[in-house]
């Protein structure tokens, strides 16, 4: 923190920015306003920042890793999004320059996100290297939580929220199902809300799996802050959704799986075999791109686009815009099994 600068709290100087912008902002753009700074003030206190003096660029560029890649409880930002996202951050820190709560060279250096096509990640799991981590963690870690949370992201393109949401009587043995509910005011919210539960189904080898799970050393017999049982735990109860993220980026390492490094590292030296670390890998992937990569073999397979969209709750104009990433070519294969054969 420089000596210089005048102390606020992230939540003041949200307010004093809303309250300098009233008159000069339609009233839309100051509730978009408020919305981004409120995300950003909010991460800020979850990170024990509670001054606005103490942000600096790194504070900044922390964040963007955070929306593109966490982002609580929505799917990561896309780059459209992102840029929106920093353009508002950067107007906030420049009124806060203006009042000596932030180094005046900070909002001069915050550069946007470039936008590129329509926006949407291309970053997705693709569908043969699902099936080499997901043999390796059947072969080598059977029915543990990272082989179980992978498995159930792939095969239902539940999103990590979704994944976590479950409780153990949402599964249902005999019917090999999930239950995939909205329960708000005990922690456990969907994206989309009530519009986003649904009844998932799944092979009798998934089941077969998440029984395993269930019956195993792996899973502790413990229950949530709100007395409910998860389905997936850690020894300290429900998982945190940043726990599901460390998981899937840990286990989608090549290294990991016995995959030759495609960057030249060496696992015994390499600084993102760290657990800690493995987010940095550029090899590893996010859950949204498990999801993505789902719901492009789903469609790759033939699957209906009313089914995908019903299946991983997302709507038909989202899907194709923002998680079908099948190229051109694909796209025409997939036309050409339902046109008639003169044509």
């Amino acid at each position: 923190m420089t000596d210089d600068l005048d102390p606020i709290t992230p939540d003041a100087a949200l307010e004093y920015y809303l309250d300098a912008r009233r008159y000069d902002l339609a009233e839309s753009t100051l509730r978009s306003h408020g919305a981004r700074i409120r995300s950003f003030a909010r991460w800020l206190k979850d990170n024990d920042i509670n001054n606005m003096n103490d942000v600096d660029l790194r504070t900044v560029h922390e964040y963007r890793v955070y929306k593109r890649e966490d982002n609580g409880e929505s799917d990561p930002c896309n780059d459209v999004t992102m840029q929106g996202q920093v353009s508002t951050i950067r107007r906030f820190l420049d009124h806060l320059a203006d009042i000596q709560a932030v180094d005046e060279r900070v909002p001069e250096r915050i550069r946007l996100p470039t936008v590129d096509g329509d926006g949407s990640s291309d970053d997705q799991l693709e569908s043969g290297r699902a099936s080499a981590v997901l043999d390796f963690l059947r072969s080598y870690r059977y029915a543990s939580p990272e082989h179980v949370t992978l498995l159930l992201m792939w095969r239902t393109s539940a999103r990590r929220g979704g994944v976590r949401a479950l409780d153990l009587e949402d599964f249902d043995q005999d019917d090999r199902a999930l239950a995939f509910r909205h329960r708000p005011d005990t922690g456990t919210p969907l994206k989309n809300a009530e519009a986003g539960e649904r009844d998932v189904s799944l092979s009798e080898p998934v089941a077969t799996v998440i029984s395993d799970y269930i019956d195993s050393p792996n899973r502790h017999n413990v229950v949530d802050d709100h007395g409910r049982d998860p389905l997936l735990t850690t020894e300290y109860g429900r998982p945190a959704l940043s726990t599901y993220q460390n998981w899937i980026y840990r286990v989608t390492r090549p290294c990991v799986i016995g995959e030759t490094c495609p960057h030249g590292y060496e696992p015994p030296t390499c600084e993102f075999m760290n657990h800690d670390s493995a987010h940095r890998c550029p090899s590893s992937v996010s859950p949204h791109a498990v999801r993505t990569g789902s719901i492009t073999a789903l469609r790759d397979a033939g699957t209906p686009r009313q089914v995908v969209s019903d299946r991983g709750d997302v709507s038909e104009k989202v899907l194709e815009k923002h998680y079908d990433k099948a190229s051109k070519r694909q796209k025409m294969r997939r036309r050409r099994e339902h046109l008639p054969g003169d044509f």
